[in-house]
């Protein structure tokens, strides 16, 4: 039995929205469906959200995030409060990962042994949410994220909540003026060299629930690009194709 409960969204800002506004009533009613009053908050990825300092940013992080939560009656802590992280994660009804620079994130789940602690809990049912740089985690590795590789991590491993990669904030968009890689270009080359890996590319306003074994795509009318190393092209989907082939990937 797949005890799995993930949340795991693209982005957590829309143009004319509040932060996680396009979001909060998918992640309200994520964390009623499974009884969840208190989130472990990883805030690690927002390096620059405040001046002076990572436990400043941190701090305004962690507020920002908790004063969303709170509208719908889940109250949220950040784990770097916590003297042992660890075990914070075995004293919490879910953990939240938020999105901003992968790399910095992933170092830091690393060092402080988080990212295997995660990774046991999510596996035996507690649910777990994130966004943008906190999905990506959930996949093999770090390496279809968008981010600056501002620091060194140990390595790329990630959570492998799942067994596909993921992009966030994907865009099909170009631009005649721009001459550098698109996306797509980006992204085929990883599956050139990674023969056997799968990513899905997941939009503005879109997330991927996994949810008793069933894997869906939600959010607003948008869809997926899923880039294949056995297809010469990639396929989309919608929110009513069934995405269940991708935890067999």
């Amino acid at each position: 039995m797949d005890k799995r409960n993930l949340l795991l969204i693209s982005n957590s800002t829309m143009r004319g929205d509040a932060y996680l506004g396009w979001c909060k009533e998918m992640i309200a009613d994520f964390c009623h469906r499974h009884n969840v009053k208190r989130v472990l908050f990883i805030p690690y990825a927002g390096v620059s959200l405040a001046p002076g300092g990572l436990n400043k940013s941190y701090n305004a992080y962690e507020e920002k995030v908790a004063k969303v939560f709170a509208e719908f009656g889940v109250k949220l802590t950040s784990v770097h409060h916590k003297a042992l992280p660890i075990n914070a994660v075995y004293d919490t009804d879910c953990v939240a990962v938020g999105g901003g620079n992968t790399f910095h994130l992933v170092r830091e789940l690393q060092r402080t042994g988080l990212m295997q602690a995660i990774r046991q809990r999510a596996y035996d049912g507690m649910p777990y949410m994130g966004w943008s740089a906190g999905s990506n985690v959930a996949g093999p590795t770090l390496c279809t994220t968008n981010d600056m590789p501002i620091v060194m991590p140990a390595s790329f491993d990630c959570m492998g909540l799942v067994p596909f990669q993921i992009n966030p904030h994907y865009t099909d968009f170009f631009d005649p003026k721009h001459g550098g890689e698109t996306r797509d270009d980006r992204l085929k080359e990883y599956i050139m060299v990674n023969p056997k890996a799968t990513v899905a590319a997941i939009r503005e306003a879109t997330a991927l629930v996994l949810e008793e074994g069933h894997l869906t795509l939600q959010g607003r009318d948008n869809k997926m690009k899923v880039f294949y190393t056995t297809m010469e092209n990639t396929k989309e989907y919608s929110l009513k194709d069934n995405l269940d082939f991708l935890l067999k990937v």
